[in-house]
């Protein structure tokens, strides 16, 4: 899917054509975007992410605390306390937002630790 063009990575995405036929083959331009970056290495967002300067695949886990796994392309580790309790916390990643455990939506609860 991505190209090398002029020495820049990009993704290239057909221009529909809006008076072709349904079932039929659109020959038209295609336009080249830019890859996003990891640091200083780009990838394809349809298969992978940047978490902490590291590609990842998508479907990549990582673990939060003890039993409890996340996917850190679309979720965040949030560690917690409240009074002499710790809490993890997974929450979603919002898109183009910088994970903020205060704000983003809650996905689950792990566990409760105490001091």
């Amino acid at each position: 899917m991505g190209s090398w063009l002029w020495g820049s990575p990009c993704f290239l995405y057909e221009v529909v054509d809006s008076d072709s036929t349904e079932g039929s083959l659109d020959t038209g331009p295609w336009l080249c975007q830019p890859a996003p970056r990891c640091g200083d290495q780009p990838y394809n967002p349809l298969e992978q992410c940047c978490h902490n300067d590291t590609i990842l695949p998508l479907n990549a886990t990582q673990l939060c605390v003890p039993n409890c796994i996340f996917y850190p392309c679309f979720q965040h580790c949030c560690l917690d306390s409240l009074g002499s309790q710790n809490q993890a916390v997974v929450t979603f990643k919002v898109p183009g937002m910088k994970p903020d455990c205060r704000s983003s939506p809650i996905s689950r609860i792990c566990a409760q630790v105490s001091l």
